[in-house]
């Protein structure tokens, strides 16, 4: 199923062959540089799992990112239900993750921009949170871009205390 469309972009449901890029993008220490590790094929395989529940379950997630020139799978964008110990949480947050190659085209705001109005509209949702380790710049970057506004610095509970990706910022819009 196909949920948003853009000028340069399509949201979709994952493919089997969405899999091994996924893989690639998940191992590559550029881009997990905000995570505290990069993921093996296994735990690709398991987070992936984790996004198909989530859309059957939930009717939304994390959606499969191609580009609608080349029909070449980019990464994901999407919403994910997430539940860690906050007081802002259950949320519902707004998550993107390009592979390197489709950075600094615009594509994560494009995107978003798009999930968020899909995110509003037609699935009814009143807030939408977005977080990441507060090192992370080009995440914010795109937080501030669709709209999203700064509400505080956290410490993640499920973070190292003495990682440097310890302090989170958290980022919110409503309807």
């Amino acid at each position: 199923m196909i949920y948003i469309n853009t000028p340069r972009l399509t949201l979709r449901d994952w493919k089997s062959e969405d899999l091994a890029p996924f893989r690639h993008m998940n191992n590559d220490p550029e881009v997990m540089r905000y995570f505290p590790n990069t993921l093996t094929s296994q735990e690709t395989n398991k987070f992936y799992e984790v996004i198909q529940q989530e859309i059957h379950d939930h009717g939304y997630g994390l959606y499969a990112v191609v580009t609608n020139d080349t029909n070449e799978f980019i990464g994901f964008i999407g919403f994910h239900r997430a539940t860690f110990e906050a007081d802002f949480n259950p949320c519902v947050e707004i998550g993107f993750r390009l592979k390197k190659e489709a950075w600094g085209k615009g594509f994560a705001t494009e995107g978003a921009r798009a999930c968020l109005e899909y995110g509003f509209a037609e699935l009814g949702f009143n807030k939408i949170y977005s977080f990441t380790a507060k090192i992370n710049a080009p995440s914010q970057n795109v937080m501030k871009k669709i709209g999203l506004q700064f509400e505080r610095e956290f410490n993640h509970p499920n973070v190292d205390p003495e990682s440097k990706l310890y302090r989170h910022v958290l980022y919110k819009t409503e309807r």
